[in-house]
């Protein structure tokens, strides 16, 4: 038998975790031997060694004291297993190092081997970069033979890990934890704090760009955790203002604040104060107040004494305190930071800092940026007495019910002991479904030997406090605190390395804000164990769609997430649904239409019911939480955002406003733009709302203050386009014109105008939609300037996309369909990979990817090899043709709904052959990421 060879990397396709596990459920016996194990990796392979423990599979583990970098922990899981033998190779007493990292698999009649660099820790089997071979062998090989006795021998020079070995090796870590604890903390200030990070850069930068071009407001929103202090004391050392005042609403970061300040200035000759109940450091140069004292003294200061004002936990400044204070001074910059603008009551936020948000960082981005730690997600499937088929997740008290079962909290112990957690001391949050709910789970623990406590809303704040401080405390009992939603956001307790899911999951953004409560950087801290009980209510899929990380679903992406383990989520974070609960999952997304009325409708109230039951009559409410549903599909739906709350609602006032036709055919006309692709057109109308006309050279102003550059060109196409020079016959006498073009200046109409100036109601929903166009722009496209044809990589675009952003200046609306379409130089293919007659069933395999580098692809059947088109197709380099490749994988999933295609870059023709078709293999100049090439092969 030939030897077969194949390396193995970790990539957003597979890794090593991956490669370990199937093996285990594949073999006869398996032999381990690593230098390190620690408990981050070791979480990983829990499962699939249960599962290959249940199967008979026995194994053997050795691995090492070298470096002390094993942890006991590890030692002792691993010695729960009967069917493990463990030995651990002692470095210390035979005086040789250990560096082996060795997987071996027996099977019936060969071995799988890995050999290579990964240790079992999380960042070696998911994310580090690593190379591993896979051998698979003959039992009579030499090589195979050559490793089986090389691994006895070492297994002979090893040690048990018995209880003996064990209590001198924890001794001696012991010894070695406070040196180790104080070097970590030391590399936590070094790295994390005194250079910037990639979400402090991009912060700078655009605050840098916003003050160039006259901008006075700005809001930063980042998950908790992320630095946002620090970047704001970054962006004053480069400001230098001579006075500076930073505002507060909890006095206790009010100095830790100045502490960040003092270390990032030091030697700036400048003085630091405190403006408290008990400090009144009136003239000092940098202030650091809580608003409650500054909202008694402000007077006390002139209005024009502070250059620089920063307002953190800026959700807050919409409360009277604070207004009095924003509308009393008057500086030369104000920036507001906050992790959570939804919690700003009755009042938007992004008002107050005149709708420029100069950075948003939500939990999937501060994930891939290494802002937060990872997280271990296991999935577990709830036991059968919890039977939730039949009720109605809001039905409290019902659930409440059921779920206070002695059962469960014995499978919760059971699954919260088999997973473990990161570090000595567990620190948990526990998040139940009610208030009897978190006692009884409180009670039962206590009963079972584990410290616990339950609180909620009417607990005061205080008390809150005293049992955080207990939570974090190493020495102290407290494990445990179960609540219903107040630690959902914005309280921080940094330590904590456990969350317990116990309710049923009816919100993607409750989901997130109660997984972010632990995933805050600790030093002593590596991953967020996360353990969700998932039952059998009928909205289980939303699970999936928290976990995406993509408010930008369809039914086949989100499902072929799930069967690779959600790949797309960057790093170390682990996500793992067991069997049942997949397969539960996958079938309810099967059933329901994400596009259908009642799926819109339930989403709605469910988000309507989180805005603390008021009606959201902004789109600009939707972009104030993460994992909030996308409004477009209400836009789809209805036309407009307000048809469509007025329908839902039964709402007969909103139903008032929309007789206005004229009012109407505007916020139609302005809400088909959505999503924008381009974001001149709307940035222009901003201008305008308050401006009655505008020059290309102020627009490219006001544009280079949402984006990197612009070209003049485009800035003329825009105003064609707003001019409706690209409509046609048809679509000129149904829409309303919202601007006329002459000599290079762009005015708004009579029918604009009535609206934005006159009544303002009106005007309000006009700039919502306008306002929410650019901020969901930012989103997908930040502030990147992506040239002519305004094309980013692997984002979604409908053909008509192809002639706004090439500014093609003829009638957009042949824009259609799929196929060929040219505008000069530029070619655009669009393809559709699957037939659309039977989706699931059928290939058309002459457009198909060959792998990530080559796709093949059919030209219309007219096209001739001779004639210019095909000339320019098969010879596009000689001929300075760029051909531009957008392909989905169907043109419908869901009834109503037709798909977008995913940009994939520039092809270049290198080779070809058959006529009228031609057939062409097309070399692309960008490789298509493992994640994207699995979702466009990949059957489900």
């Amino acid at each position: 038998m030939e030897i077969d060879k194949r390396l193995i990397t970790n990539s957003a396709t597979g890794n090593m975790l991956k490669e370990i596990a199937s093996s285990l459920q594949e073999c006869k016996q398996f032999y381990f031997s690593v230098a390190f194990i620690n408990f981050s990796g070791l979480q990983l392979l829990l499962d699939p060694l249960k599962q290959a423990g249940k199967k008979g599979v026995k194994g053997k583990i050795i691995t090492s004291t070298y470096l002390h970098f094993t942890d006991v922990k590890s030692l002792e899981k691993i010695n729960t297993f009967d069917t493990i033998d463990l030995k651990v190779f002692v470095t210390d007493e035979l005086d040789r190092g250990f560096h082996t990292k060795a997987y071996i698999f027996e099977y019936d009649d060969f071995y799988k081997i890995f050999i290579g660099s990964s240790n079992i820790t999380q960042s070696a089997l998911k994310s580090n970069v690593e190379w591993n071979v896979e051998i698979i062998s003959k039992h009579e090989d030499d090589f195979v033979q050559t490793i089986l006795k090389e691994y006895a021998e070492i297994w002979d020079l090893s040690t048990v890990a018995d209880a003996k070995f064990m209590t001198k090796y924890q001794e001696m870590l012991e010894k070695m934890e406070q040196v180790v604890t104080q070097q970590k903390q030391l590399v936590a200030q070094k790295d994390s704090y005194i250079i910037p990070n990639n979400m402090q850069r991009r912060a700078m930068d655009n605050l840098h760009r916003l003050r160039e071009y006259g901008e006075t407001k700005a809001l930063v929103i980042a998950a908790t955790g992320t630095g946002k202090t620090y970047m704001s004391a970054f962006d004053v050392k480069n400001v230098r203002p001579k006075r500076l005042l930073f505002l507060v609403h909890r006095e206790e970061i009010l100095r830790k604040a100045k502490e960040t300040f003092e270390l990032l200035l030091p030697n700036e000759k400048i003085t630091f104060g405190l403006l408290t109940g008990n400090a009144k450091d009136y003239n000092a140069e940098y202030l650091f107040a809580n608003i409650r004292t500054m909202s008694k003294h402000y007077e006390k200061f002139q209005s024009d004494t502070f250059d620089y004002i920063i307002y953190d936990e800026a959700h807050h400044a919409t409360s009277p305190s604070y207004q009095h204070v924003m509308e009393y001074f008057q500086p030369q910059f104000t920036l507001g930071m906050t992790a959570t603008p939804e919690r700003a009551d009755h009042h938007n936020v992004f008002d107050l800092f005149d709708n420029n948000v100069a950075l948003e960082v939500r939990l999937h981005e501060a994930l891939e940026e290494d802002l937060v730690i990872p997280f271990h997600y296991f999935g577990v499937t709830d036991i059968d007495e919890v039977d939730l088929s039949d009720v109605d997740i809001d039905n409290i008290a019902e659930i409440t019910k059921r779920l206070k079962v002695h059962e469960r909290v014995d499978f919760i112990i059971e699954n919260m002991e088999f997973y473990s957690h990161d570090t000595n001391k567990r620190k948990c949050i526990g998040f139940c479904v009610s208030r009897d709910h978190a006692q009884y789970m409180a009670e039962e623990f206590n009963k079972r030997g584990y410290t616990s406590i339950a609180l909620d809303g009417d607990d005061s704040i205080e008390k809150r406090a005293m049992y955080i401080t207990r939570l974090e405390d190493e020495n102290d009992p407290l494990t445990v605190i179960f609540t219903v939603d107040i630690f959902n956001e914005g309280v921080d307790i940094p330590s904590i390395n456990s969350v317990l899911m116990l309710r049923p999951t009816n919100s993607p953004i409750v989901f997130i804000q109660q997984l972010g409560r632990g995933l805050r950087k600790h030093p002593m801290k590596s991953y967020l164990t996360v353990l969700d009980f998932i039952g059998n209510h009928s909205k289980t899929f939303l699970i999936a769609l928290a976990l995406n990380g993509n408010r930008y679903y369809d039914k086949e992406s989100l499902k072929v997430a799930i069967a690779t383990g959600f790949a797309n989520i960057p790093g170390n974070t682990h996500i793992q649904l067991d069997e049942i609960s997949q397969e539960r999952i996958l079938a309810q997304i099967d059933q329901e239409n994400f596009n259908s009325m009642k799926y819109l409708k339930e989403e709605y109230f469910e988000f309507k019911k989180l805005n603390s039951g008021r009606t959201p009559l902004y789109l600009m409410n939707y972009l104030k939480y993460d994992g909030a549903p996308d409004p477009v599909k209400f836009i789809d739906k209805a036309k407009t955002y307000i048809g469509f709350v007025a329908k839902v609602e039964k709402d007969e006032q909103l139903k008032v406003l929309l007789y206005d036709e004229t009012f109407e055919a505007v916020l139609k006309e302005l809400s088909s733009m959505l999503p924008l692709k381009r974001i001149y057109e709307f940035v222009i109308l901003r201008y305008l709302l308050t401006h009655t006309s505008i020059s290309i050279p102020q627009a490219m102003q006001e544009i280079k203050k949402e984006i990197a550059d612009v070209d003049e060109d485009s800035v003329l196409h825009a105003f064609q386009c707003l001019n409706q020079d690209f409509y046609d016959h048809l679509q000129q006498k149904n829409k309303p014109k919202l601007c006329t073009h002459h000599n290079s200046v762009l005015t708004k109409t009579e029918t604009f105008a009535q609206f934005v100036e006159t009544d303002h109601e009106k005007s309000r929903l006009i700039a919502d939609v306008i306002h929410f166009g650019i901020f969901r722009y930012h989103k997908e496209f930040k502030n990147t300037y992506y040239g002519v044809p305004f094309l980013k990589l692997y984002e979604q675009y409908q053909m008509i996309d192809a002639a706004l952003l090439s500014n093609y200046r003829k009638i957009h609306s042949s824009f259609r369909g799929q196929g060929l379409l040219t505008n000069g130089k530029e070619y655009f293919l669009f393809v559709d990979l699957h037939k659309e007659e039977d989706i699931k069933d059928s290939i058309n395999y002459n457009d198909m990817f060959l792998d990530r580098k080559y796709f093949q692809w059919e030209t219309p059947n007219s096209t001739r090899q001779a004639s210019e088109r095909g000339k320019n197709i098969l010879f596009n380099q000689q001929n300075h043709i760029h051909l531009h490749l957008f392909v989905r994988k169907y043109k419908q999933i869901e009834k109503g709904k037709t798909e977008p295609f995913i940009y994939i870059g520039k092809g270049n023709t290198v080779s070809y052959q058959g006529e009228q078709p031609i057939q062409v293999k097309l070399e692309l100049e960008h490789e298509v990421p493992e994640r994207l090439y699995t979702e466009f092969t990949e059957r489900v």
